[in-house]
């Protein structure tokens, strides 16, 4: 029997179900049916409280970014604050690469199902890499890094460039290989910026 108002758990059953899928296989490969069915709510009831199939990803992406960075700081604050810690964000990817349904980052993935900057799915892709380079940043400050910025830069690239190559190369010592090379750029980052003379 159908219900107007989706309980708050089958709510949650329906964005767990539509994150998994479309992480498994894709938005564009994941149809409505399989949704229906892996989650168990009704076509009718999902339409109800989403308007399109896309405004229903786009939720299951932002559950997703909830949780993927309170993991990701979690592990990454196992380590007292400084270098270390800088260092640990690539240790925990190291752990995430290793796990059996590892098909690397959702938001990058979601972003390239998608042709419009402007289009919802997009915009939290996009909203999620600012989540992580904030929590870089901060990261830096709190290690007293000079260049804290620039580190948060280079830090966001170095972890998506990982996430990267181990998905498309099968690589899980990407996440080690970053790993030496953000060692070998740390003290770049600790000297202030020295301004050229005019």
């Amino acid at each position: 029997m159908d219900t107007t108002e989706p309980t708050s758990s089958s709510r949650q059953i329906l964005l767990a179900a539509t994150e998994a899928l479309i992480y498994a296989g894709g938005i564009n490969a994941t149809g409505m049916d399989a949704i229906v069915k892996a989650s168990g709510v009704a076509r009718k009831t999902i339409y109800r409280h989403f308007s399109t199939k896309d405004a229903l990803v786009a939720q299951a992406l932002r559950e997703r970014d909830v949780r993927w960075m309170h993991w990701f700081s979690e592990e990454t604050c196992r380590t007292a604050p400084g270098t270390a810690r800088l260092l640990a964000a690539f240790e925990a990817l190291a752990q995430w690469f290793a796990t059996p349904g590892f098909r690397g980052c959702a938001f990058i993935n979601a972003a390239g199902e998608t042709g419009d900057p402007a289009d919802p799915i997009r915009i939290v892709a996009r909203e999620h890499k600012a989540s992580l380079r904030a929590f870089l940043l901060q990261l830096a400050i709190e290690a007293g890094v000079a260049q804290a910025d620039a580190l948060a830069d280079a830090w966001l690239i170095l972890i998506d460039g990982a996430i990267s190559v181990a998905l498309v190369t099968g690589d899980l010592q990407a996440a080690s290989r970053a790993h030496a090379m953000a060692r070998g750029l740390l003290p770049t980052f600790f000297a202030p910026t020295t301004k050229e003379s005019p």
